[in-house]
Formats: structure tokens, C-alpha cells, sequence
């Protein structure tokens, strides 16, 4: 079994549902990589807002965020730019050319590679 899960929540919202979607994918990524299971995270639309929040050291998150660091694929470029995102050096991904944009995540790619897409 393959998982992708897709982190749509925005750490500017500034509420506990925003952050208790983020710790859900990463508590997920945690227990699928704990069980030897190939999972992904992506962020993308405002959720390419949270890579920056999670590397503080003081935030709620951070740590189970270093645990599944390996498994964080990277930020879709196209929501990165629209949302003015700090990447922190996470590949930008550009897999679906989306007119207008600099490239999105394709989910149709994730799929016909046997991907379960879960979006937080």
C-alpha cells in the first residue's frame, strides 16, 4: 500500500482545526513509516505555509515534524508562489503543468502510481 497525504490547511488561520489537521498528516506519515509503509507528505494550496512554522523549534508540531522529515516530498510550486510560501528548501513539485502557474502537484500521477491520496 502507497499513501500520499496532501496538507491543505492554512498555519494562518490561527486555529486549533489548522493545526489539528497538520499533526494529523504528520502523526499518519509517523505511523506508516513506523510500520515499514510507503507514504508521502506534500503540501500544498496554504498548507506550503506550514514547512516554515513546523522547522521552529518551539512549535507544537516540530518535533513529530523532524520525525517524518523523510518522508515530506516537497511544496507545490504554483500554491508556493500564490501564497508567497517559504519552502525551506523542500523540492518544489511541478508535475501537473497547469496553465498560468509555475506547476502543481499531479494527483492523477499519484494515482496511477498506486497512490492513496488522504488530504489534510
Amino acid at each position: 500500500m502507497k499513501t500520499a497525504l496532501i496538507v491543505l490547511s492554512d498555519p494562518n488561520a490561527g486555529t486549533e482545526e489548522a493545526l489539528g489537521r497538520v499533526f494529523n498528516a504528520l502523526a499518519v506519515a509517523h505511523e506508516f513509516k513506523q510500520a515499514g509503509a510507503t507514504v508521502q507528505v506534500l503540501f500544498a494550496g496554504a498548507g506550503t505555509r506550514w514547512p516554515a512554522v513546523l522547522n521552529k523549534a518551539g512549535h507544537p508540531a516540530h518535533a513529530l515534524y523532524k520525525q517524518v522529515l523523510d518522508t515530506v516530498v516537497g511544496v507545490s510550486c504554483g500554491c508556493a508562489d500564490v501564497f508567497g510560501a517559504d519552502d525551506q528548501g523542500l523540492a518544489r513539485i511541478t508535475t501537473n503543468a497547469v496553465p498560468g502557474t509555475t506547476g502543481l502537484p499531479s494527483l492523477l500521477a499519484l494515482q496511477r502510481e498506486g497512490y492513496q491520496v488522504i488530504t489534510f
